[in-house]
């Protein structure tokens, strides 16, 4: 009888103590107060005053100025060479590099290349640590002037609107 007795006082000084019954209880307090709090509210419209009637301007033809939100740019930080030794002196205070194309293949990285030279790109080549050549439109020292590029090339450029930002290193 002793045994069921301090089993029974032990059982219930655990479900006591033990916090999430706390919670639960504190959540059956709270609930009441949070019903109480939310009232409905109730809007009315003001009645429109009579005006005298003036005659419609002449409508221009709607033009559609919808424009999708700008998608956010990747960016993604690596560690990179020039592809050709004049680049990198070039290229010395830029943090920020423009990609629009990434390559396994050094070939298909210079092909790409010569696809968007007559585009009015100076494109160049980077040789990344994970192994992938990144074709290189333009480059800043200011991430904000870089991402304002990725954004414009998207826009003039469709084709390109997976250009995104590669941060050095």
């Amino acid at each position: 009888m002793k045994k069921i007795i301090i089993g029974t006082f032990a059982f219930a000084l655990m479900l006591s103590s033990c916090k999430t019954m706390q919670r639960m209880k504190g959540n059956e307090a709270a609930a009441p107060a949070q019903q109480e709090q939310t009232q409905t509210k109730v809007f009315s419209v003001a009645e429109p005053q009579a005006t005298s009637p003036q005659p419609a301007a002449p409508q221009q033809p709607a033009t559609n100025t919808y424009q999708a939100p700008a998608k956010p740019v990747r960016t993604q930080t690596e560690t990179f060479t020039f592809d050709q030794k004049d680049d990198a002196a070039k290229y010395q205070g830029s943090s920020f590099f423009v990609i629009i194309g990434s390559f396994s293949s050094l070939d298909n990285a210079n092909r790409y290349k010569q696809e968007l030279i007559p585009q009015g790109f100076n494109p160049i080549v980077l040789h990344s640590e994970t192994g992938y050549y990144r074709v290189c439109v333009n480059s800043y020292a200011e991430e904000m002037a870089a991402r304002q590029r990725v954004n414009q090339i998207r826009t003039d450029f469709p084709k390109y609107a997976d250009t995104w930002l590669l941060v050095k290193k």
